[in-house]
């Protein structure tokens, strides 16, 4: 079998990485490039075929086939991007000039998709559970995201949606979102949406982390109601999702995954919201491959 490729095409930079083989899983060569979007669409295609070049110029060998890590979904029926925060893709046939410049197919799925791939095949869910037929990977930061995996490969969906739990409905309480609609779980849950009503209670101006270090402090009245407030809609947005897909493992990337309490108050809270006479033996963790979950994860879209 040869190298698997992969390039996680994000909003400020662009990386490639090219793989062994499945078994070994050894990092031949790993690059990047800044994608430099606010030059327009173009561009990154340019930089996107630049750093595959150069790639080829290291190793001596061409790919066969390479997996993208895209910002936004390819809509099955248009093959165009859609919903993606890198604006000057959405709209456009990214897949179909991928394979025109690049002249190899292209695989293509969004970010959380492929973080999900990764962990489930090669990181966190793989360690504790190598045959789950069902992984779901959260990621809780800027934004909320997820994608799920059903043996062992990513369920997209008629629409190219499979998995866009941030985009759920979870309480008239969460702010307007940019998607049009309100109510939002990203709205709630996300970094940004925590800081918000924190820094409306108390007229701060403070970043997450910041609050959960006064929250840990003891002393923080407004702290201590977005930590709950957290927990509280972790735990309805979870149990829903859970009722529907039912995984044996989630796995929970971004900044707000890193909070503790997620593991232990959130998944108490669960419990109360679940089908399953409250109950959960769903495993709960930590991501394992940190940022190279995403050009991992494109990498296995090619096998």
């Amino acid at each position: 079998m040869p190298p698997i490729w992969g390039i996680d095409l994000g909003g400020t930079k662009i990386e490639c990485a090219v793989i062994e083989d499945l078994e070994s899983r050894k990092v031949l060569r790993r690059q990047r490039l800044p994608t430099e979007q606010e030059h327009g669409y173009q561009h990154i295609l340019h930089q996107i075929s630049k750093l595959v070049e150069m790639m080829v110029a290291d190793l001596g060998i061409r790919p066969v086939k390479i997996g993208f890590a895209t910002p936004g979904t390819l809509d099955p029926k248009t093959q165009t991007l859609k919903n993606s925060n890198t604006v000057c893709l959405n709209g456009m046939p990214l897949k179909a000039d991928l394979e025109a410049i690049l002249g190899v197919p292209c695989e293509l799925a969004n970010d959380a998709n492929c973080f999900a791939l990764a962990e489930a095949k090669w990181g966190a869910a793989h360690e504790v559970a190598p045959n789950a037929e069902v992984v779901w990977g959260l990621i809780m930061g800027t934004g909320t995201g997820s994608g799920v995996v059903v043996n062992g490969k990513v369920l997209n969906g008629k629409h190219g949606i499979g998995g866009e739990w941030g985009h759920s409905f979870l309480d008239d309480s969460a702010y307007p979102c940019y998607c049009g609609n309100a109510g939002c779980v990203e709205q709630v849950l996300s970094g940004p949406a925590l800081a918000r009503f924190y820094n409306e209670k108390t007229g701060g101006n403070l970043k997450l982390p910041e609050i959960v270090e006064r929250y840990h402090g003891g002393n923080d009245e407004a702290a201590k109601a977005t930590m709950e407030r957290l927990v509280h809609f972790f735990g309805k947005a979870v149990a829903n999702f859970l009722n529907v897909i039912d995984p044996e493992v989630v796995v929970i990337g971004g900044g707000v995954g890193n909070i503790d309490l997620l593991y232990t108050e959130g998944v108490e809270e669960v419990k109360k919201y679940i089908f399953n006479s409250g109950k959960c033996e769903t495993i709960f963790l930590k991501p394992k491959l940190g940022d190279s979950a995403g050009v991992f994860g494109a990498a296995l879209l090619t096998v």
